[in-house]
């Protein structure tokens, strides 16, 4: 039976966890504030008598080597009973790396705002999805400040090629959205010219951004060194303090980006948590940003899981998971299907941090 070959034994008294985080890539600029989170949420749990009165352990796995490389490492450490599970933040083209050495053996929790469309039995994911998150932002953008041209730019792998999809599809229902023009470039492009000269060409008011770590960096530079920002506004759903910090204060006027969670939400839950986090690292700890939580997220979400399953059995868990909600750093969350449903917000970059200005997405219905 799947629940016996897969799954560790109840006998054990800890629960090992391959956590898959960025130490390198271009995403690696957020893996520290994704491992100082995915530390803070152990703590958390062991203290509160762990996971079915299990210590919580992290087996820390760079996420930001190459897919086939990442998935190798896990399956070493699931072949061999190190891990009893898989949670963290990668991009997309790891996970469906990740899909195919642990389906049927293993939970495995995926914190990243994704394409959407994932249905992998036991693949639970707490990220956002495009139609909660990058179509509600379009629509707020062509209401509020007549942004209704958009150019998108992204990095070459599943989340942009897919999320871009559904903007287009989106675009040609509406009646005000129009997409003119479509760039994507290599996963960790340095030079972005041809892309701004395409931003330039396309006459778009705005620029939809599918863009990793430095690569938006470096794309928020050279837009406006071509003087762009003059003209066109920046929307990312992948957009945080630390990238704010590595594009320069001048690089982000007229940047937004979108989330289900900003260190600047004013909310009783989220102040608590960055309360706790600054508590429990310091003011110099790695900046407090959606990423990190979401792994903070990931980790919690899979010790609620587990007490309501009363087992870490994958089938009890699939079982217990539907309509499973709390409240977490980002307000109160609930599952439907396999997705953790959340509030969603817009905020502006200020300098180097985000005011929060619209929320998007409501609450997930009791």
């Amino acid at each position: 039976m799947r629940g016996a070959t897969a799954l560790v034994s109840q006998r054990q008294d800890s629960l090992d966890v391959a956590f898959v985080i960025p130490r390198s890539g271009p995403e690696g600029i957020f893996g520290p504030s994704c491992e100082a989170c995915g530390k803070l949420a152990v703590d958390e749990i062991n203290s509160a008598s762990g996971v079915l009165t299990r210590e919580l352990r992290l087996h820390v796995v760079n996420g930001g080597q190459t897919p086939e490389r990442v998935a190798r490492d896990v399956d070493v450490l699931v072949r061999a009973g190190k891990v009893q599970a898989v949670a963290g933040w990668h991009i997309s083209a790891v996970r469906q790396q990740i899909d195919r050495v642990v389906v049927g053996r293993v939970p495995y929790v995926y914190s990243t705002l994704y394409e959407g469309g994932e249905r992998t039995e036991g693949v639970f994911l707490t990220g956002e999805t495009p139609d909660r998150q990058v179509l509600p932002a379009l629509t707020w953008m062509a209401r509020e400040l007549d942004v209704r041209t958009w150019c998108i730019v992204g990095d070459d792998y599943v989340w942009p090629r897919a999320s871009a999809r559904v903007a287009r599809r989106f675009a040609r229902r509406s009646a005000c959205i129009r997409v003119l023009d479509e760039v994507f470039v290599p996963l960790g492009t340095e030079d972005f010219a041809s892309a701004v000269r395409r931003v330039r060409g396309s006459g778009a008011r705005g620029v939809l951004m599918f863009l990793v770590g430095s690569d938006a960096v470096r794309f928020n530079r050279a837009f406006v060194a071509a003087g762009l920002d003059q003209r066109c506004v920046r929307l990312s759903p992948l957009m945080e303090e630390n990238m704010l910090l590595a594009s320069g204060v001048e690089n982000t006027r007229d940047l937004y980006a979108t989330a289900g969670f900003f260190e600047t939400l004013v909310t009783s839950a989220g102040l608590d948590f960055s309360r706790r986090y600054v508590e429990r690292f310091g003011i110099t700890a790695p900046a407090l940003n959606s990423m990190g939580e979401s792994c903070y997220e990931a980790l919690t979400f899979m010790a609620r899981l587990a007490e309501r399953a009363g087992s870490i059995e994958l089938d009890r868990l699939c079982a217990a998971a539907d309509e499973l909600a709390y409240e977490s750093p980002r307000g109160v969350v609930r599952m439907a299907g396999n997705h953790l449903l959340q509030s969603v917000y817009l905020a502006r970059a200020e300098g180097l941090e985000f005011d929060v200005i619209a929320q998007l997405a409501g609450p997930p219905p009791s």
